[in-house]
């Protein structure tokens, strides 16, 4: 039985070195990455049956893709474009008061033109869980209906849903966003949502804890999960709340750090965890994520157990 099934875009990712400007750069780091297919290999990494789905074009970029995944443990259900392209992102490290800069060349890509009937959507059939995020729906019209389509097939399989908000202002606005995701909100039981994201997307106030009664009372949810930055996370189930700090980490890449954490707390979940173990799972994936390059949380379930034990890492003998 399939564990975990996911679905969404994933690009490359093309860094020029430590320091270096986009323009000046003469080469690049290459990785693939992309929101869901970072969860589900956080979840191979820990573990889990993971399938990601999605549409890429039939060309060495889009084999790249399929490559990077699968050398992680995560099985594909793609369909194949001939004529499209595959979406990049270039990412600029830098420190303050710079800050890191993500440029997107994503425009036309080819999950842009997904539909239901392309995708192997009986992968769905026995499988425990289905995620997805808030990027995918906004990448076109087409991409929001297939979502919809993927999320209504996972209910009618069985399958305990989840989505994370994970809003990107450099795709759609706050307006945009909050129309078109809450319409697919009747079909997620397990919400993930950054405390900014409630507040400026979902147009919600107060506390975490507010922020979670509210969005479960008014949309049903049987989990929301807020994320907090460096204050944590705070998970609302049923009538119970859990909190969980993070652990603390020396940052060598942040990027991924969040889908690291949602694929922890599948991971634990899909096993069988409560949801308090399912937190400390998550924030132990998310702290070992950002010591690693790229967007993936390559990680084992003994280095997460050492963090959730120890609390932190030292030298593994």
């Amino acid at each position: 039985m399939t564990d975990l099934v996911t679905f969404g875009e994933t690009m490359l990712r093309l860094s020029p070195p430590q320091g270096t400007r986009l323009e000046t750069t003469e080469e690049f780091d290459v990785r693939a990455g992309g929101a869901e297919s970072n969860v589900a290999v956080a979840g191979a990494s820990l573990g889990l049956d993971s399938v990601w789905l999605s549409k890429l074009p039939r060309s060495p970029l889009g084999r790249r893709v399929v490559s990077a995944l699968r050398a992680h443990g995560v099985r594909t259900g793609v369909a194949w474009d001939d004529d499209a392209r595959l979406g990049t992102y270039y990412l600029e490290h830098g420190g303050e008061p710079r800050g890191t800069n993500v440029v997107y060349d994503r425009a036309d890509s080819a999950v842009t033109t997904v539909a239901p009937e392309e995708l192997p959507l009986g992968v769905l059939d026995g499988a425990a869980a289905f995620h997805t995020t808030g990027i995918t729906p906004a990448l076109s019209e087409a991409a929001a209906e297939t979502t919809r389509a993927v999320l209504e097939r996972a209910v009618a399989a069985g399958a305990t849903t989840s989505l994370d908000l994970n809003y990107r202002n450099k795709l759609w606005s706050h307006a945009e966003a909050r129309s078109t995701l809450t319409t697919l909100f009747e079909h997620v039981d397990a919400l993930f949502v950054a405390k900014r994201d409630a507040e400026t997307v979902l147009d919600r106030d107060g506390e975490a804890v507010e922020i979670a009664h509210g969005l479960a009372t008014d949309f049903g949810f049987e989990t929301v999960v807020v994320t907090r930055g460096d204050s944590g996370a705070l998970a609302l189930h049923g009538d119970r709340v859990f909190e969980q700090p993070v652990y603390e980490a020396d940052t060598l890449d942040a990027i991924g750090t969040g889908d690291a954490f949602v694929g922890g707390f599948l991971s634990k979940r899909c096993a069988g965890g409560d949801i308090d173990d399912a937190l400390e799972w998550g924030a132990a994936t998310a702290s070992l994520k950002r010591t690693i390059a790229g967007d993936l949380a390559v990680v084992t379930p003994e280095e997460v157990e050492r963090v959730i034990d120890e609390g932190d890492g030292g030298i593994s003998r």
